[in-house]
């Protein structure tokens, strides 16, 4: 290997070409760097020189195969990746590596290289500055767009389809589209490929976006060909519309629902969706208990939406909303004579659910009386209407659901046993949404997106104060609750961040923030002694506690890079 000297040397001629060089040993540490490295990283020698590499180049992408990884492969590797230095400049670079090898090639270290583009990214933006002009203007529209080239790479990536996937430009760009799209997504990046095959727009292709935090967005998008002077294709453009509110309005008219329609990424919530996977197609009673507003009937559509009877009637009978001496009458129905008034037959909610579904909701507060006469459907699939001597007899699938322990209702006598157990063949209990905190910034974001699609305003963005306090309540009515404070926010919020001023008084009474207001605390309340640096580090803990100390998450609530976050929880020694 070179003597000191030599590298030295080196290192001081590619300073006067702006190549900046980095020497790392064997143990991983960063020993030699010159100050075109220095100047590109925004970062001290000081804060460079012993430092481990994979800290250092903590926002700046590693090669796929690491030499201390695979020491047998000691080619060099490049790669161009795009990030943004403690600044928060954006460069895009390309990155030489290669190991560092002895006589008997042994790994002993690794160089690496870095070329700016920027004074060439300069050249090119004032030759191109109508392109420019362009990009500027895409990004400015209410559409979701972005950009691809020949080999499917994303190049461009506008704001609207920012809000739209939650996917900040600077995590896409350069990856492949494919990152974007899974299931029926897979539709629009064969629409991209043909695009670029024949050079023929496809317009409407219907496809599913999955957005960064998991959730399937359902899209609708126009997809044209970008061609150079010479007509040669160099890309794509896609132009696509958040097609949630429609898609809603369809399930309403249809009554089809489907499994990525229940948000939930939690382990509970998992475990509940492999099960309903494989008892769905069943024919099997079922009984869904959970706490209000946890999502039992939206479960119970979707079970029969994915069942062999989805096309048949699903018939849903409020056991609680109907008066006592109308229950039996309304479920089973009657005959001409049954009592007064009773000048016609009127068929009951099980005959109007025969060969499908019926869906039995708050079934703990059926009355004593007509539990036999339940019991009897479940046995025989036969009953009598009110006032018949014949009996009638029904194809009908039973799912069923209940706020109330049934267990403790057949303890205090106020529920059949044996119903209890015909009842209870397969049982799935939904977590209250305390439980399943995990899923709360999902569910703020698709909830957030419904109401603005229904209120026809633009997918605001939220405060990291908002965000915290919405994070930080225990949702006594869950989701349903959740829903409404999010339609309150969505009512008042006349900008473009939902902010703490927009949500109910009650929240943030109970958030114990009421002082706070969107990362700054009331001066009335402000400790003297309390400076922005320890305000800052207070806001930065907050925000990863509240996301169980998730990097990536936390940084895009802060509006920062990950690196930026890693680099300030160093800097005030901030750890789990």
């Amino acid at each position: 290997m070179m003597g000191h000297n030599l590298y030295d040397q080196w290192l001081k001629i590619l300073d006067h070409f702006n190549i900046g060089v980095i020497l790392v040993d064997n143990h991983r540490r960063i020993r030699q760097c010159n100050t075109s490295a220095r100047n590109l990283l925004r970062l001290s020698e000081d804060e460079i020189i012993g430092g481990d590499c994979q800290e250092i180049f903590c926002g700046l992408p590693c090669f796929p195969t690491c030499p201390f990884h695979d020491p047998e492969t000691s080619d060099v590797r490049d790669m161009d990746v795009e990030f943004l230095d403690e600044a928060g400049e954006k460069h895009r670079v390309t990155r030489v590596g290669a190991p560092l090898l002895d006589d008997q090639g042994r790994v002993q270290g690794c160089v690496t290289v870095l070329q700016d583009h920027s004074p060439f990214n300069e050249l090119v933006n004032r030759i191109h500055y109508e392109e420019q002009s362009l990009k500027i203007i895409l990004d400015s529209l209410n559409m979701g767009i972005f950009t691809v080239n020949r080999g499917g790479l994303i190049t461009f990536f506008n704001r609207a389809a920012e809000k739209v996937s939650g996917f900040s430009r600077m995590n896409l760009l350069g990856k492949a589209c494919g990152t974007l799209f899974a299931g029926e997504g897979k539709q629009v990046c064969q629409a991209l490929k043909q695009v670029l095959a024949d050079r023929i727009p496809a317009t409407a292709v219907r496809g599913e976006l999955l957005s960064f935090q998991g959730e399937v967005i359902p899209i609708s998008g126009d997809y044209i060909p970008l061609l150079n002077d010479h007509g040669g294709v160099i890309g794509a453009l896609a132009a696509f519309q958040d097609m949630t509110l429609v898609q809603q309005l369809n399930q309403a008219i249809k009554g089809q629902y489907h499994f990525h329609h229940m948000i939930g990424k939690d382990p509970a919530m998992q475990r509940i969706f492999d099960m309903v996977r494989v008892v769905a197609k069943t024919e099997s009673t079922l009984l869904i208990e959970g706490a209000t507003g946890t999502g039992k009937d939206l479960l119970a559509k979707i079970i029969h939406s994915e069942s062999n009877r989805s096309k048949r009637p699903f018939v849903k009978v409020n056991c609680a909303a109907i008066p006592d001496n109308l229950v039996e009458s309304e479920i089973f129905g009657y005959v001409r004579g049954a009592f007064t008034g009773a000048d016609r037959d009127k068929p009951g909610r099980f005959s109007e659910a025969h060969s499908g579904t019926i869906f039995l909701d708050e079934i703990g507060d059926l009355p004593l009386a007509l539990q036999a006469k339940l019991l009897r459907v479940l046995e025989d699939r036969e009953f009598y209407p009110l006032g018949s001597r014949k009996t009638q007899r029904v194809d009908v699938r039973i799912l069923s659901a209940t706020n109330r322990k049934l267990e403790s209702l057949v303890a205090q006598k106020l529920f059949r046993e044996d119903l209890f157990y015909r009842l209870n063949v397969l049982r799935i209990d939904l977590p209250p949404l305390m439980n399943r905190r995990g899923d709360l910034p999902l569910l703020i974001r698709h909830l957030m997106r419904k109401q603005a699609g229904i209120m026809k305003k633009p997918f605001p963005d939220i405060c990291e104060t908002a965000m915290e306090i919405l994070l930080n309540y225990h949702y006594p009515g869950n989701i349903r609750e959740l829903e409404n404070i999010i339609e309150h926010a969505i009512i008042l919020c006349q900008e473009e961040v939902i902010r703490s001023c927009h949500l109910p008084a009650y929240i943030l009474d109970c958030s114990g923030l009421e002082g706070k207001r969107d990362g700054f605390s009331d001066p009335s309340t402000v400790d003297p002694g309390f400076s922005g640096t320890a305000q800052e580090r207070q806001q930065i803990l907050d925000v990863l506690r509240a996301n169980r100390w998730h990097r990536q998450t936390t940084a895009n609530l802060l509006g920062m890079d990950r690196t930026t976050l890693w680099r300030k929880m160093r800097k005030f020694k901030i750890s789990p």
